[in-house]
């Protein structure tokens, strides 16, 4: 499996988290640690107002509070997207043994954040009105669009074309992607468990997986049908 190139890859479960194991602790383990940690602090000043907000316990003088939630909004929707679709675009270029450059989490603000921010809107979007429709919508949406932040970055498609491919790529691999993400959970509960440490490991090892099954699913895809990338990003 060490040896296994990334484009003879096949789209599994146990494939995915197989080869994504193999390449976790070798020359990138120290930038994906270290980026794990850099995206799960940055992440957390928006967790932060959510969890005050559910648990209704501002403690603040009442003029904190509206400004409060709307900066959590703004970072919500205008900077975690673009630091958490880095992250992914970093996962992918380590499993294909590419640079993985902790400044790939910040690319999205150089190139294509207008888009970053629209997809991750639209996949909420469709995905709370799944969940609307008696959860399991929203759980087969959530599915299916799972490759719609890696199409953004690895192929610079725009939002509305990343959705239409993300259901298209992911035709057939919608149980794969289901039963990966149960997976992930027991994995992190393991990780927490085990060894407080462990679920660092945990982590880099469901996104390098989720990273290897679309580059799986891709090497399918390009052969049957090829993604175009546009114009103006064509060489990234």
């Amino acid at each position: 499996m060490e040896n296994q190139n990334y484009r003879t890859l096949t789209p599994s479960l146990g494939g995915s988290f197989s080869y994504a194991w193999s390449k976790i602790f070798g020359k990138a383990f120290l930038i994906l640690l270290v980026t794990v940690i850099i995206v799960g602090l940055l992440d957390s000043p928006a967790a932060s107002v959510k969890w005050n907000m559910d648990d209704g316990n501002f403690d603040w003088p009442i003029f904190f509070i509206f400004p409060a939630i709307i900066f959590g909004l703004a970072y919500t929707i205008l900077f975690v997207p673009v630091i958490d679709y880095g992250l992914q675009y970093l996962f992918l270029n380590a499993m294909r043994d590419e640079e993985a450059d902790i400044k790939l989490l910040f690319e999205g603000f150089r190139s294509k954040y207008l888009n970053i921010v629209l997809a991750n809107l639209i996949v909420t979007a469709l995905v709370i009105m799944g969940f609307v429709m008696l959860i399991i919508p929203g759980i087969i949406i959530a599915c299916r669009l799972a490759f719609v932040s890696y199409l953004v970055m690895d192929k610079n498609l725009d939002p509305m074309k990343a959705v239409e491919k993300s259901w298209q790529m992911t035709k057939g691999h919608g149980w794969t992607i289901f039963f990966m993400a149960i997976t992930s959970v027991f994995l992190i509960i393991f990780g927490i468990v085990a060894f407080i440490v462990g679920v660092f490991i945990s982590i880099i090892w469901i996104h390098a997986a989720f990273a290897t099954l679309y580059q799986s699913v891709l090497n399918q895809n390009d052969d049957e049908n090829p993604i175009p990338i546009l114009g103006v990003n064509e060489v990234r």
